[in-house]
């Protein structure tokens, strides 16, 4: 093959089994150019992906799916993966509306073994399929490709523990490139760091290694020489948890070496039991604006490729995401019990500038949100005022901590959920569409919504003044781009807000639905029909009292919300108006999403579809006020 034709004629990993390793190495260079192209284009996680080239590359030469099962943890990582196994036409899709998903998932390719979006979750399942495999008398292999960062997460060491304990062959890749998404954190990537840094060992290691080689022993000799080595290791580096929990343990080696990688690996594969491959790789590997800066480029919006400068739009209103980490600053000026705690998200929740301004009222506990709630309830029991914040999609993950160790206590703890609704291009595993309904089935639990950036600043002032649990939950991106009050309120729990008299309907907005409920006003005004607006502020204490006027006034409601329908707002005002004897005297039309999973995509496209944007929601509103049939 010809070196620019490499990647054109891969249409499958059969293909890729006939190249040689130096075809091998120049198809690693395409490849990278390859997501560089597309990401700088469509956005996407860039730097996970350039750091793992080498080492998906390796593992399609010796495995060969989808007989052999590649586990991808997160599976923001498996771009290569999609390239090479028939999707490399489809590539420029990525993260599309109706294109190819930015992780794994089943339905999209037999080769994709199991679905992935949240971390830690690789070894408990190809655990689960190194059990049925047996069962069923198979004899493929399974291997889960976790990074280290992923490995602060409770549930790998719950995995590890039982795979090493059941002795089931299978193989865990430690992809370790000292990053989840910030800097890691943590004993275990000090652990690690210590294996990686074990120079004097690794040299020892390789001599003795060498040596071994140009004899010819007996076996018990051998054995015998192998148990020094151990004892060697021992003595130089600290002992390997992972041997100590029943799995062999190599590495580790480097992750960008083909040659080292493809000779490991088939090692690995023919160890009876459970095997961990150390692989270290550089996140961002082969483009030099993601090497200095992996963070910004975990995962990136488009940007220039010359220069690595993200394309936005400059005139863009504030996100939500800074303006809460500005006024947590703020109000931890005022207030020294002020604690902030991330799940290994300080960028992303907008938590940067608290880390830097208090870095000792500031915890970073890893990918670990159940521990992060535990320990933010500790914090509360103790006195202080602990403010999580989580992405809404992550803080499901630790729903009993949040029930048990919080609620149950009545503790002062603030939650913080940002990209709460429709996160777009990230998929169905980040939509952050369920946490109204499940928080609001938790006694003693307050959950607030602002309609702006403005109101996002009293309500993250009211929640650190309450006291008992308390939840706001704000979208991905920018405000509205109104001004933001200089004074800090504290809003009355419970308590909505008329923005807009009517005639003929009420609309019960909340969140980011009341603006799209406003622009809906507008249109059906436009049509002749006056609908009142309410902004709800809370969905749990609902405004009993605002509610039942409304329903009273008008006898026709329409709840918006942007989560599940299944118990959510809309669910939480049928019940209220249900206890206030008003069901037979309203008609009520609830619009919110479905009972399915949304697929990726543009937040528009999406909005469409879901009968959530503003003509559809006018059409829906029309016939419920004009009677023109049953509203769909």
């Amino acid at each position: 093959m010809q070196n620019e034709q490499l990647l054109q004629k891969i249409n499958s990993p059969a293909d890729l089994k006939m190249l040689t390793l130096d075809e091998m190495k120049l198809l690693a260079g395409e490849i990278r150019q390859l997501i560089i192209d597309v990401v700088s284009k469509n956005g996407g996680h860039l730097a996970p992906n350039l750091g793992v080239v080498e080492l998906t590359l390796a593992l399609h030469k010796v495995f060969t799916t989808p007989k052999d099962k590649i586990i991808w943890d997160v599976g923001h990582q498996s771009y290569i993966h999609k390239i090479l196994t028939g999707r490399k036409d489809q590539f420029p899709t990525l993260r599309q509306y109706k294109g190819l998903s930015g992780f794994p998932k089943r339905k999209e390719s037999e080769h994709d073994a199991f679905g992935t979006g949240h971390s830690s979750t690789s070894i408990s399942a190809a655990l689960g399929m190194a059990v049925a495999r047996d069962l069923k008398g198979e004899d493929n292999n399974v291997i889960a490709v976790i990074g280290d960062g992923s490995m602060t997460g409770g549930m790998s060491f719950e995995a590890l523990n039982n795979a090493g304990d059941l002795h089931k062959k299978m193989i865990v890749i430690l992809n370790d490139n000292e990053m989840s998404i910030s800097k890691n954190v943590g004993a275990m990537s000090q652990y690690l760091c210590d294996l990686r840094t074990g120079e004097t060992y690794n040299k020892i290691k390789h001599d003795v290694e060498g040596w071994l080689k140009s004899l010819d022993f007996g076996t018990d000799v051998l054995n015998a020489i192998e148990r020094v080595k151990g004892s060697v290791k021992y003595l130089m580096v600290p002992s390997s948890v992972f041997e100590e929990l029943g799995f062999k343990y190599l590495g580790p080696i480097d992750g960008h070496d083909l040659n080292k990688l493809l000779e490991v690996l088939e090692a690995a594969k023919h160890v009876d039991g459970p095997v961990l491959v150390h692989v270290i790789t550089k996140k961002g590997k082969g483009y030099e604006p993601a090497e200095k800066s992996p963070n910004k480029f975990h995962g990136t919006g488009p940007f220039e490729i010359a220069t690595g400068k993200k394309i936005t739009d400059p005139q863009a209103p504030i996100a939500y995401t800074e303006m809460f980490g500005k006024t947590l600053v703020e109000l931890a000026e005022q207030d020294a019990d002020i604690v902030a705690i991330t799940a290994a998200m300080p960028d992303g929740t907008g938590l940067n500038k608290f880390a830097e301004c208090y870095p000792q009222r500031f915890l970073d506990v890893g990918i670990a949100e159940q521990h992060a709630v535990t320990a933010a309830a500790g914090m509360a029991a103790a006195g202080m005022k602990p403010v999580v914040a989580v992405y809404s999609t992550f803080l499901q993950r630790a729903y009993d901590s949040v029930l048990h160790d919080i609620c149950m206590q009545d503790l002062h703890v603030t939650m913080c959920l940002d990209r709460a609704g429709i996160v777009g291009d990230d998929g169905f595993t980040h939509h952050g569409v369920f946490d109204y309904a499940y928080l609001r089935s938790m006694p003693r639990m307050t959950i607030m919504a602002p309609k702006d950036e403005n109101e996002l600043r009293q309500m993250l002032n009211t929640a650190l003044q309450f006291n008992g649990p308390i939840a706001i939950r704000y979208p991905r991106g920018s405000g509205i781009g109104v001004d933001c009050e200089d004074e800090l309120k504290e809003l009355p729990i419970g308590k909505g807000e008329l923005l807009r008299e009517g005639t003929d309907v009420c609309l019960l907005a909340i969140g980011s639905m009341v603006q799209t409920a406003l622009r809906t006003a507008d249109a059906l005004a436009a049509n002749g029909i006056q609908a009142g607006v309410i902004n709800l502020r809370f969905a749990k204490p609902l405004d009993e009292e605002l509610i039942v006027q409304a329903a009273e006034k008008y006898g026709k409601l329409v709840t918006l919300e942007e989560g599940v329908l299944a118990g959510g707002v809309g669910s939480a005002v049928l019940e209220l108006l249900n206890k206030a004897g008003l069901m037979q005297k309203v008609q009520v039309l609830n619009l919110g999403l479905p009972d399915e999973f949304v697929p990726h995509g543009d937040k528009k496209y999406l909005f469409r579809d879901l009968g959530l944007d503003t003509e559809s929601i006018k059409e829906k509103i029309t016939a419920l006020v004009k009677g023109a049939g049953e509203a769909k």
